[in-house]
């Protein structure tokens, strides 16, 4: 079967979906081996019977609405391109906000001390640790399998992150550790609301489920933050679409300071921003 034959063959496997010429594309590409513009440039080239067995695998997976990312096993973030795995949850746009907040946050002085909390594949603390590589990037997570991916993210980007095994902030407090920059993307979906969701049916429940309203992980790790942060420091969570007030509020009452809500390009709530006293006796 020639790329022009299999790809046709491919549009109606997958249906009506408004993806579906681009994810036939990227499924061919990846079983060839190949980069999306050699198919347009040889629409005659014919695949090989490993090729197309590789193919047809990859557009069952997706046909029964498995993420490219997980079949292809990588996915783009910022300006890297990350090893996923079912055992992380994909990197989304919306996550590159609070990298590029960090980043600003980061102009004037390099040599940071920062911590990237429940990092997953590590697409928080790998791409930071590219763009500020005089800073110091440590990186947890409480599922060993999500911070070997973290890890082989780092190495493949030729970057130092120290990742430790441990729940939320507990690693860094066991070490002493302090930080002058924390950032996480902790899971933020209500535990009742996951079943009706499609992004549940994939990708780690473990990424997803924050308690009964969606918020229990970021309580916790408020509880932590005045034993891990250095006077002063910075706090970056994202957060979901309507969590804004309810952060703002958990932020006030524990830490006893304000908390701005960033939106994203849809108006949404994503990223709460807050910045711990200088002097800690405030906290």
């Amino acid at each position: 079967m020639t790329i022009r034959r299999a790809l046709r063959s491919a549009r109606s496997a997958l249906g009506d979906s408004d993806t579906a010429d681009l994810d036939a594309q990227t499924l061919l590409a990846h079983a060839l081996g190949v980069d999306r513009a050699c198919l347009f440039a040889h629409p005659d080239r014919r695949l090989a019977a490993a090729q197309f067995c590789i193919f047809q695998s990859a557009l069952e997976r997706r046909a029964a609405g498995e993420p490219i990312a997980y079949i292809i096993g990588r996915k783009g973030f910022f300006d890297l391109e990350l090893l996923v795995t079912p055992a992380v949850l994909i990197p989304r746009p919306e996550t590159e906000l609070l990298l590029e907040e960090a980043l600003r946050l980061t102009e004037s002085k390099s040599a940071w001390r920062v911590a990237d909390i429940g990092t997953g594949s590590g697409a928080l603390a790998v791409t930071f640790a590219r763009q500020r590589p005089r800073a110091t990037v440590f990186a947890t997570d409480i599922s060993a399998d999500a911070l070997a991916i973290a890890r082989q993210n780092a190495e493949r980007a030729g970057v130092s992150v120290k990742a430790l095994l441990g729940d939320l902030a507990a690693p860094l407090i066991e070490r002493g550790v302090g930080v002058d920059l924390l950032l996480a993307n902790l899971p933020y979906i209500a535990s009742g609301e996951l079943a009706a969701l499609a992004v549940s049916r994939f990708e780690p429940r473990l990424a997803l489920d924050g308690g009964a309203d969606g918020l229990a992980l970021i309580r916790r790790l408020l509880a932590q933050i005045p034993v891990v942060c250095l006077p002063g420091a910075t706090v970056l969570l994202e957060i979901g679409a309507n969590q804004g007030a309810a952060v703002a509020d958990l932020v006030a009452e524990r830490l006893a300071t304000e908390c701005d809500i960033l939106r994203d390009y849809a108006g949404l709530d994503r990223i709460a921003r807050f910045q711990l006293p200088a002097d800690r006796s405030s906290v």
